[in-house]
């Protein structure tokens, strides 16, 4: 009744013509006054319930407020926006009534009795009464209205994609929730019409035009995913009809994102993330735990977005100690409050220090003696690199070179290296240094199997392409420009990139190194790569916006150094399978310890000089697949 009321107070208010208004008080004035006649009729029956004075009474109490009403016009107030000062115009309409009543009743009675002016004055009190209580009530009511059609907007209709358990587990802890209303099911496989899960109805659809009629049917404002996988399955599918009619793709919470039974503060809006993952990787956790477990284990580049997840993933392994080593300040201070917030029962070290300063590196060791090291300290960023290429060299092998000797030096089991896809054909500096360290790497490995070194270290080396949300990579990129209202940046229409989410990286990372009992090279299935153009696009819909309209795309050329296509990196003729499916070990040449040693000091030496034409020079003969694109080393090639 509230609503019904509510709706007529709104449309009163904002569409009735206030003639419609005038009628109401003529009708409310005329009842006061028979409500003023009946009340006093029970005090004064010879006068009040006389029919003469009933006749004479009534119309005079319409007359008087038609000519009340037209002089002080309150009925073209507007209801929901009336205030104290406004309720005087209601005090004059009643007087005003009243003494045009007492001038008929004048005429018709000659004088004034007592009596017909306590008529009178009942009946201004009943009148202003009238007047001002119905527009108190109108307005409260259209208050009430408003605050629960706010309440309907921010209350989300979904509808759960799927009819599994997880979705109807999504659907229990959502019954109370203010944010989100829950209107059914929704699948793809033909349901009976009256079927009914959890007490709600389930809708199936069988083409666009379908699903647009449910839409439009129940106000549909999200579709919930229980499941990533099921998200990336309808990503050209569903969620692109999603984005079509505006109706936003939502994706539950895991097990760890919700917290303290409050689900509504996890679900959330789909990410890109969510569509570019792959179904989770099935790796034996059991066996990679009781690798590292009780060990002192040593992270290079601790603070990075590698680095870090390592961290996170050792911290749970019940590691004896955990040596963060970056020397990025602060950020190493994000992960160790983290890392102290989450896992107190940790023994860990941060150190602050420069893979370059072999004296730094060779405190950490000496001080901690680590048992394994994993180092992903490196310098990433293709066109940085490529402008400072002598910074790419001593970081990227000066360091890798001063961490592996320091792992012999002090015994360490062993050392994982994180690599890159751009290692392979390079065709810039920074691929070509993270070559020239795989190199060193394996070739010193290499040495202390064959006796040729003392040590005990063996050396692994990972390869990997991009990472989801790592630090300065294209999708934060293109958030911040979409969030910023464009445009969004692409470099060509055309480029590709693999893609694997920094968790996923971290966990093949951990098997490799787990499983492998010499120098080997691994390489990690990347899946299907992604088209960097789609991805911008796909962004800017699942931000509720427009290509072309809202946000625009431009594109402005090759980086310096940059592929338009990666390299696929597990395909039969440059790996060899492992015992895992995502896993594979790398066809690569194998280079003599000692000569590799000699370029790599004389490349090490260029670089301390800033010498770049020299020793990029040096660069593309000791690797000769080396090959410049877009960029001003091109000109060695010819002499390389």
């Amino acid at each position: 009744m509230a609503g019904i009321a509510a709706k007529i107070v709104r449309k009163m208010s904002d569409f009735v013509d206030s003639r419609v208004i005038f009628v109401v008080d003529c009708l409310l004035s005329v009842m006061s006054s028979v409500l003023a006649l009946l009340a006093l009729g029970f005090v004064r029956e010879s006068l009040y319930q006389s029919g003469l004075f009933a006749l004479i009474w009534l119309p005079s109490a319409l007359i008087s407020t038609v000519i009340a009403l037209l002089v002080f016009k309150g009925h073209k107030l507007i209801i929901r926006h009336i205030s104290l000062r406004d309720l005087l115009c209601f005090v004059k309409e009643a007087a005003l009534k009243e003494v045009l009543m007492t001038a008929v009743l004048l005429i018709a009675y000659r004088t004034m009795y007592n009596s017909l002016l306590i008529a009178l004055a009942a009946d201004f009190m009943f009148t202003l009464f009238l007047f001002v209580f119905v527009r108190i009530v109108m307005v409260a009511v259209y208050q009430l209205y408003q605050t629960k059609r706010r309440e309907d907007k921010m209350t989300r209709r979904v509808l759960v994609y799927g009819v599994s358990d997880k979705s109807t587990a999504a659907v229990t802890r959502l019954q109370q929730s203010t944010h989100y209303k829950i209107i059914g099911f929704l699948t793809k496989k033909p349901q009976p019409s009256d079927l009914l899960l959890s007490n709600l109805p389930v809708f199936s659809y069988d083409s666009s035009e379908h699903l647009a009629h449910i839409i439009r049917e129940y106000g549909i404002d999200a579709i919930l995913f229980t499941r990533e996988a099921d998200a990336r399955l309808e990503r050209d599918g569903l969620i692109k009809e999603c984005l079509t009619y505006q109706v936003s793709p939502l994706i539950a919470p895991s097990i760890n994102e919700i917290s303290s039974g409050d689900l509504h503060y996890s679900v959330r809006n789909l990410k890109i993330e969510d569509l570019l993952g792959r179904d989770e990787i099935t790796i034996s956790m059991d066996a990679v735990i009781e690798n590292f477990r009780g060990k002192v284990v040593m992270v290079t580049g601790a603070a990075g977005s590698i680095g870090s997840e390592l961290c996170r993933q050792l911290a749970g392994f019940g590691v004896k100690k955990l040596v963060l080593f970056d020397n990025a300040e602060t950020p190493m201070h994000h992960i160790r409050l983290e890392l102290e917030e989450k896992f107190p029962e940790l023994k860990f070290v941060p150190v602050i220090g420069d893979v370059r300063q072999v004296q730094r590196l060779d405190f950490a060791f000496r001080e901690h003696h680590p048992q394994v090291v994993f180092h992903a300290a490196a310098y990433k960023h293709v066109p940085l690199m490529e402008e400072n290429p002598c910074e790419a060299m001593l970081v990227n092998v000066f360091g890798t070179h001063n961490v592996a000797d320091k792992c012999i030096e002090y015994g360490v089991e062993k050392m994982v290296m994180i690599s890159t896809d751009k290692a392979v054909n390079p065709t810039n500096v920074m691929g070509c240094t993270k070559r020239i360290a795989e190199i060193y790497v394996q070739s010193l490995g290499l040495a202390v199997e064959r006796g040729e070194l003392k040590g005990k270290t063996i050396f692994v080396t990972t390869r990997f392409g991009n990472v989801l949300g790592s630090n300065g990579s294209v999708i934060p990129r293109f958030r911040e420009q979409i969030e910023k209202g464009g445009p969004v940046t692409v470099t060509h229409p055309d480029i590709t990139r693999f893609f694997m989410t920094i968790p996923e990286a971290c966990r093949l990372v951990m098997e490799a190194a787990t499983f492998s009992t010499g120098t080997q090279i691994f390489v990690f299935d990347m899946g299907e790569s992604v088209k960097i153009d789609d991805l911008a696009r796909r962004m800017i819909s699942l931000a509720g916006l427009r290509v072309g309209v809202d946000i625009q795309i431009e594109y402005t050329g090759l980086r310096p150094g940059e592929k338009l296509y990666e390299e696929v990196l597990s395909n039969i003729e440059n790996t060899t399978a492992t015992t895992h499916d995502r896993i594979f070990v790398a066809k690569v040449r194998e280079y003599d310890y000692s000569k590799a040693l000699e370029s790599i000091r004389e490349m090490e030496k260029l670089s301390e000089q800033v010498d770049i034409p020299a020793m990029v020079v040096c660069m593309k003969r000791f690797v000769p697949e080396f090959i410049s694109k877009n960029s001003v080393f091109e000109q060695y090639d010819r002499k390389g």
